[in-house]
């Protein structure tokens, strides 16, 4: 893997087609919105506002005939961050056009062992996403364009064996 000079960022403001994200951990409660988590966590009630930005973003995207969609790799019963994820920020997000899928390895062998998280721009620009042992962000390394082969096989494995989220949250969800 060859690393850009691109960022993270600028990959979202120049994709024209889809954002393609692979999410494999449980807790990225170190990372994003805290206090959130914290009041989800508290049993207080989702803010209005909740996820404002990114909702408007994904809408903006959508307008433009952009796909922006996930694979989440879990496994049950769910963390409480992912309970928090799913269940306030997935919900959330989809209001804004965001799509997700859910590949519970559960009761079966995962299909992407050991495959990091990442994003994918129109199948030609790679970024792989860095955490910590404890779920905080560190960096995303942006690949050198057209090289990301492996990613897009990762992709297409994780939907070929995931299910769309809302049927995944109606036998599992809380």
């Amino acid at each position: 893997m060859t690393s850009s000079s691109r960022t993270l960022g600028d990959l979202f403001g120049a994709f024209e087609q889809e954002a393609f994200r692979l999410e494999t951990k449980d807790d990225y409660s170190k990372s994003g919105n805290i206090d959130a988590y914290q009041a989800f966590m508290a049993g207080e009630p989702q803010p209005d506002d909740y996820n404002a930005g990114w909702v408007e973003a994904l809408r903006s995207h959508r307008s433009q005939g952009k796909r922006i969609y996930r694979v989440h790799i879990l496994t049950r019963p769910l963390t409480g961050y992912l309970r928090f994820e799913l269940g306030w920020g997935y919900a959330k997000n989809m209001t804004g056009g965001e799509e997700f899928f859910i590949l519970d390895v559960t009761e079966k062998t995962n299909p992407l062992e050991g495959v990091p998280d990442f994003w994918l721009f129109d199948s030609t620009h790679a970024a792989v996403m860095r955490y910590d042992d404890h779920g905080a962000f560190l960096g995303a390394e942006v690949l050198a364009p057209n090289g990301p082969t492996e990613f897009t096989r990762h992709r297409d494995t994780a939907l070929a064996h995931a299910e769309p989220f809302t049927d995944w949250w109606a036998k599992y969800g809380e």
